[in-house]
């Protein structure tokens, strides 16, 4: 493949509404005018449903800066990978194959894509009080094997990529989703990192959607958290640390229809830059 633009990263949330259809296919013919992409997608919504199903129904803390994560058992984290590595990488993958595109689903776990520290326990906020839950396997993204993304980019190969990532000891960790896809975007030197999901952007009162933001400066990133909800928090901080790492822009845009893609290039959504 010929490359005529600098280096592009997706990440699709995984909550309702969101059509992968749509997705795939604006991906797909961005790839196809030699646009190189790398998608990295979630999967919490479906997680939820299956583990419900399969009686370990899921555990969200919040801590005490009021972040919310899940808790990640043994258990827990098993059922994240049979469907983030599962279910929804090779969902996204046959239907890039189906457009025509070669797309290889990895892991952050496989080739250890990415990489970080385990964290064994989390201070959480239950009733008021914070304790500190042991047994959890998560952790942040610090390192990313860009040789092996490269490696595939360059044999005309799309990477869709996934959580969960590698410890130092090579144990699968839980990582978010929204900072492993800024810690590719700086590690890439990415132009741009768009951050989809089911909402138009970040929005000032939120289910208000015609409170969009449309533009947030990119040495303010963080003041803007307090109009970010749950799990919004995390794509505003790894908004953050995409832009402090030299990411030129980075867009909030909407998944749910259309051409999701384009339309964020072209200046929907929120803007970070």
């Amino acid at each position: 493949m010929c490359y005529l633009l600098s280096m592009i990263v997706v990440k699709v949330g995984g909550s309702a509404g969101i059509d992968y259809d749509a997705v795939c296919a604006d991906l797909a013919a961005l790839w196809k005018a030699g646009q190189p992409v790398i998608l990295v997608h979630g999967g919490s919504g479906e997680t939820n449903r299956v583990a419900e199903a399969l009686g370990h129904p899921p555990k969200f803390v919040t801590s005490p800066s009021g972040y919310t994560s899940r808790f990640t058992d043994r258990q827990t984290l098993e059922i994240f990978e049979m469907v983030y590595c599962g279910k929804m990488n090779k969902g996204l993958v046959e239907r890039l194959q189906r457009l025509g595109v070669n797309a290889v689903g990895l892991s952050g776990l496989d080739g250890r894509i990415f990489e970080g520290r385990h964290k064994d326990s989390v201070r959480a906020v239950e009733n008021g009080k914070v304790k500190v839950l042991r047994g959890d396997h998560t952790g942040t993204v610090e390192r990313v094997n860009v040789d092996l993304v490269r490696l595939l980019l360059g044999a005309g190969y799309l990477p869709v990529l996934t959580p969960p990532a590698a410890s130092y000891e090579g144990v699968a960790i839980n990582v978010d989703g929204d900072r492993a896809a800024a810690a590719l975007a700086v590690a890439l030197r990415a132009d741009a990192l768009l951050l989809l999901s089911n909402v138009p952007g970040l929005l000032r009162a939120y289910p208000d959607e015609s409170s969009l933001i449309p533009e947030i400066p990119a040495d303010d990133v963080e003041s803007y958290l307090e109009f970010a909800q749950d799990r919004m928090k995390k794509k505003v901080l790894g908004a953050a640390e995409a832009v402090a790492g030299g990411v030129r822009r980075v867009i909030f845009g909407d998944a749910r229809a259309g051409a999701p893609i384009s339309a964020a290039l072209g200046g929907a959504g929120t803007v970070v830059r």
